[in-house]
């Protein structure tokens, strides 16, 4: 037995929206036996926009019935019927989210007849309910009114029954199919090519643009993770409307596939992904000769034609920069605006601060301190992060050439690598970022047997030498 489902809603995910009207037609195989049709007051009012679409408004569903009034006779008619719908996953969603308020457990098979029209009707222009019955020869009375939608999808669905000769109904049922939980519009074998290693993954609109990128330990899996569980959340459901195609890139390691995430997600800005989104480097360390001859680190905005020391995103992150040069070089902490009030000066007290903010050292003296300090900011390491390839016939490099993130790559087995230039002829450059520079750092404190440190000079240093032999056997 079948039950065939459409409703009408307040918006597009269920966390926070409400079903204004619904209808269940029972289908046995061969006819409708049964029918249920409610407008449902949702208790909140219904977007002008959707108003305009559906012709359901405020005043029509002020006297229908809550969900809850009538959640005992859609469980009753769905609980053992196999639950079908056009885009299934959306409707089951605010259906199955709605019952779990009223103490009822939906627990239905599935099938989706975009998915089953795309598979039996190969072909067609476009699977929208619309266009598909347009297609089919099939009229529809009430279009965006749930009657109206259910008895089309009905027909649908006959259709399909009588053109299925290669049993796509049976074989979406069957245990380990996955039909049900998939896309409307993704082919499956965009699931079936995914590989089992570490890299990014994106989604496609309709028109081939992406809307989505994100990395994965295992690309599969993580992919499979964002359709398979039972979210009601906006993220969820923009992904199962909006998304036609799904590709990927491979990449050695999980770092490698982080800081790729990011660059796409800068380069591409896609409209599902919120994260990373936003200017990286807000602020800056600012260095300046006040009118008394001493210089001052100061933290500010960054703005065009100003050029900082250092740029960070967090002011914390300044803040904490400051103090580590104040206590490393003994600069006064008034002269560097981390003390601002009127009070004798802390760096004087505790035996750090020579004076200089009462003028008992000289300028010259503190200056060339500051200067050492800003110098410390600019000489950051070269190094050169090695680990496992996409094959034991490479090794992946990450490389960061005096503190600035500068590409990767993969280093073939069989490679002569002499110095840094014979590394970077492997390696693809990208921007660096905020979010790489701390990604990369952050992984080269934690996992020092994998980083190959480079001199001044650009030269190999003679105490890792080896783990650069390494790499290239």
């Amino acid at each position: 037995m079948y039950a065939i489902v459409d409703i009408e809603t307040t918006g597009s995910y269920a966390a926070a929206n409400g079903i204004t009207e619904i209808s269940i037609h029972v289908h046995d195989g061969n006819t409708v036996i049964e029918k249920f049709e409610s407008l449902i007051n949702p208790r909140q009012p219904i977007p002008y926009y959707i108003q305009a679409m559906t012709g359901i408004n405020d005043k029509m569903v002020a006297n229908a019935p809550t969900f809850e009034m009538v959640a005992e006779k859609i469980h009753t008619l769905l609980h053992d019927k196999i639950f079908i719908a056009h885009n299934v996953n959306f409707d089951y969603s605010f259906i199955n989210a709605h019952l779990k308020e009223c103490g009822f457990d939906l627990n239905s098979k599935k099938l989706c007849t975009v998915r089953l029209s795309r598979k039996i009707f190969p072909g067609f222009p476009s699977y929208s309910l619309g266009r598909l019955c347009q297609s089919l020869g099939i009229i529809i009375n009430d279009r965006h009114r749930a009657g109206g939608d259910t008895e089309a999808t009905v027909k649908v669905f006959e259709l399909l029954l009588q053109h299925d000769t290669e049993q796509h109904i049976q074989k979406s049922l069957q245990r380990n199919s996955k039909e049900a939980i998939l896309p409307p519009n993704v082919p499956k074998e965009h699931f079936n090519k995914l590989p089992y290693t570490p890299g990014i993954y994106y989604f496609h609109n309709e028109k081939g643009k992406v809307v989505y990128v994100g990395k994965a330990n295992n690309i599969r899996y993580r992919v499979n993770s964002h359709f398979s569980n039972n979210s009601e959340s906006r993220q969820k459901q923009n992904f199962m409307q909006h998304v036609h195609a799904i590709s990927y890139q491979t990449c050695g390691t999980e770092l490698m596939s982080c800081i790729l995430e990011s660059t796409e997600i800068k380069k591409r800005w896609p409209v599902f992904n919120s994260s990373q989104k936003r200017w990286e480097d807000v602020y800056g360390i600012f260095s300046y000769e006040d009118q008394n001859g001493y210089q001052r680190l100061a933290i500010d905005k960054n703005r065009k034609r100003l050029h900082p020391v250092y740029t960070f995103h967090y002011l914390v992150d300044g803040h904490a920069i400051i103090r580590k040069l104040i206590k490393d070089f003994n600069l006064c902490p008034k002269l560097c605006f981390l003390q601002k009030d009127t009070g004798p000066c802390e760096g004087m007290n505790e035996g750090y601060c020579y004076g200089a903010c009462k003028q008992k050292e000289t300028a010259a003296s503190y200056n060339e301190r500051v200067k050492k300090a800003c110098d410390s900011l600019r000489a950051q390491p070269s190094f050169a992060i090695v680990d496992k390839g996409l094959n034991d016939e490479d090794k992946s490099c990450i490389l960061v050439w005096e503190g600035t993130f500068y590409g990767m790559g993969y280093i073939p087995a069989d490679a002569q690598i002499t110095n840094p230039d014979s590394l970077k002829e492997y390696l693809t450059t990208y921007k660096e970022n905020s979010f790489i520079r701390n990604l990369v750092n952050g992984y080269a404190a934690r996992f020092p047997s994998k980083i190959i440190y480079l001199n001044n000079a650009g030269e190999i240093n003679p105490a890792t030498e080896n783990l650069l032999q390494w790499a290239s056997d």
